[in-house]
């Protein structure tokens, strides 16, 4: 990274499970670089959804390095994921055209819930599947997938978690974090977050400044989307061993099988 620089500039990773994400600093500039971004990066920029874009450069080994507008600012906290400015972002980037024509350059086609039901299919293991509470859902995902219908698919986000989500210190709303992005239902990420994040009662407020009323065919399409992406989240942390992760989706699981939402904020990122 120091060569695309200079010499100048401190580079300090970034966190991150990939480790691809790093800070450059030099005087009272600071950049954030990563390593492979989403190839649609100038685009999420372009729409305001990411800090701006300042460069893209090509390494010797074919690696491409994107260096974004570091800004002052914060995380989300969970509480304020029910407030009007997710919503908002939410709703631009579903309705994004750009967005939407640059993944289908990028040759992505949608994913529905015939492809999810297959990747559950392909990666639970039989450990997991021997769990009842696991069984009872996969069981009900696959009797009724094919009463989900999407008219309109979407620029989907793929990991609304908290953690995604950023307030500047100048009031500006961004969401970061783009390798997962999708075509798919708007369900696909209204579910989860509605579910993990917002009171039911509170369901239609905040769906009023989403710009979307609560019909019975979305509320059902966000349930079959949480219960896909919960089994695939549970898979997620049974491969690399966290345990405490596994039995507490589990545990969420349950919950939501029996009453119909999740039974608290999630307490990691994932997915």
């Amino acid at each position: 990274m120091e060569h695309l620089l200079g010499q100048d500039w401190e580079i300090i990773p970034a966190g991150g499970a990939t480790g691809e994400a790093f800070f450059a600093i030099k005087d009272n500039q600071k950049l954030f670089l990563k390593r492979n971004s989403s190839p649609f990066l100038a685009v999420l920029s372009a729409e305001g959804i990411v800090p701006k874009l300042i460069w893209t450069r090509r390494m010797e080994n074919g690696d491409v390095v994107t260096a974004q507008q570091c800004l002052a600012g914060r995380e989300f906290s969970a509480g304020e994921m029910a407030g009007e400015e997710a919503p908002k972002l939410l709703k631009k980037i579903h309705e994004s055209k750009p967005l939407l024509s640059m993944m289908a350059r990028m040759e992505k086609k949608p994913y529905g819930p015939n492809l999810m039901l297959q990747d559950i299919k392909l990666t639970l293991d039989q450990e997991l599947y021997s769990i009842s509470t696991i069984k009872e859902a996969f069981h009900f995902l696959e009797k009724e997938w094919t009463t989900i219908q999407c008219d309109d698919w979407a620029v989907c986000h793929g990991d609304v978690n908290h953690n995604n989500w950023l307030l500047s210190d100048q009031g500006e709303t961004f969401l970061i974090d783009w390798d997962g992005a999708t075509i798919a239902d708007p369900a696909f990420d209204l579910g989860v977050l509605l579910h993990w994040y917002v009171p039911k009662n509170k369901w239609s407020h905040w769906l009023h400044h989403y710009g979307s009323p609560l019909t019975k065919n979305l509320e059902w399409r966000m349930k079959w989307y949480t219960i896909a992406h919960t089994l695939l989240s549970i898979q997620w942390h049974q491969t690399r061993g966290n345990r405490f992760e596994v039995n507490y989706w589990i545990k969420d699981l349950e919950n939501f099988m029996r009453n119909g939402y999740a039974c608290s904020y999630p307490l990691t990122k994932h997915l």
